[in-house]
């Protein structure tokens, strides 16, 4: 359990060589360890022993730690300087599988509307429109895998030919939901479509050229993007599942112990990113200390919960008016 020492934030505490410093060098890590699985594991480990395929359990811990890291790109917390972020941030993101800008935008789009009408959250269904097992078989799909595979398999449109994207992009900014407008509106800079075309290109190339080196032991690939796959789409929900309707500025504070909140880049701390969304990750406990923040909950019993399922939309809704009445009460 982290014990957070009290301490004076300011953006001159900010030591940026240091921070610097230390974001390079999991850069080079995690660039290091995706090398080495998509390439020196298949062709010079593998043909020597299979036991090599046990060094994947270690690493796929690493993949919510790697989004973590695109993260504070997404951010521009990653370096003070704007081209360091994004070349950066495209660096990753291209390991990580996912275009930077796709990334960025959706979860700028997350941060504008989160919890909102538009954005109500991936558990929340609505009794009068759909059964609560047709909601479950969407939701386990989208916690499970859809997540990260939504990721990946929005490159194949942006790789489509320009005057088909044009009107697909047109379509869905003429069907009324504002949050989807203002994604369609962002992809329409020439200059974000481009870097997202050629990045797009350069994934499906690395990851195939990776697949045609496994292609002999092809069960250990499909073991490492299926971790992956797991692990992004899985630990993503845990951080608003049960979070009030209609509260943009909210998510869960999760107890981790020092090393592993470290390990994450205290993304467990999500109440007070998206109350802070400025402040780098090293800083956020001194946030969580200075605005009294408190932990709703252990990480493992959020994972689990989120097992209960989908839920109905009354019952998030009622909780925030709770919250809000408990808050007016308080003052």
């Amino acid at each position: 359990m982290p014990t957070y020492r009290n301490a004076a934030v300011s953006p001159e505490a900010d030591n940026k060589p240091a921070v610097r410093a230390l974001n390079l060098s999991l850069t080079a890590m995690h660039v290091s360890i995706n090398i080495f699985q998509l390439f020196v594991l298949p062709i010079f480990l593998l043909p020597q022993s299979m036991w090599w395929s046990a060094v994947i359990i270690p690493f796929a811990a690493l993949n919510n730690p790697l989004w973590a890291l695109i993260h504070e790109a997404i951010h521009d917390l990653f370096d003070s300087s704007g081209t360091v972020n994004s070349y950066v941030g495209r660096l990753l993101s291209i390991f990580f599988g996912a275009p930077f800008h796709v990334l960025r935008l959706t979860h700028v789009s997350h941060h504008k509307f989160n919890r909102s009408p538009l954005e109500k959250g991936t558990e929340i269904y609505d009794p009068e429109k759909i059964s609560k097992f047709k909601a479950g078989i969407g939701y386990f799909f989208y916690i499970f895998c859809g997540l990260y595979l939504l990721e990946v398999s929005s490159t194949v449109l942006f790789l489509l030919p320009p005057n088909v994207f044009r009107k697909l992009r047109q379509r869905v900014a003429d069907n009324g939901n504002i949050q989807q407008q203002w994604l369609a509106g962002k992809f329409a800079d020439g200059n974000v479509l481009r870097e997202i075309r050629l990045d797009g290109f350069i994934i499906w190339l690395l990851f195939g050229l990776s697949a045609f080196c496994y292609r002999q032991h092809w069960q250990v690939f499909v073991g490492i993007l299926a971790a992956r796959t797991f692990l992004i789409s899985f630990m993503d929900n845990i951080y608003h599942y049960r979070t009030p309707l209609y509260a943009t500025i909210s998510g869960h504070n999760l107890k981790l112990p020092r090393a592993l909140s470290g390990l994450f880049l205290h993304f467990n701390l999500h109440r007070v990113h998206h109350r802070h969304p400025n402040v780098p990750w090293m800083r956020l406990p001194e946030v969580f200390v200075q605005d009294a923040e408190k932990f709703d909950r252990y990480f493992l019993s959020a994972a689990i919960d989120q097992l209960s399922g989908p839920l109905p939309m009354a019952l998030l809704a009622g909780r925030q008016v709770a919250t809000s009445i408990a808050g007016k009460a308080s003052r």
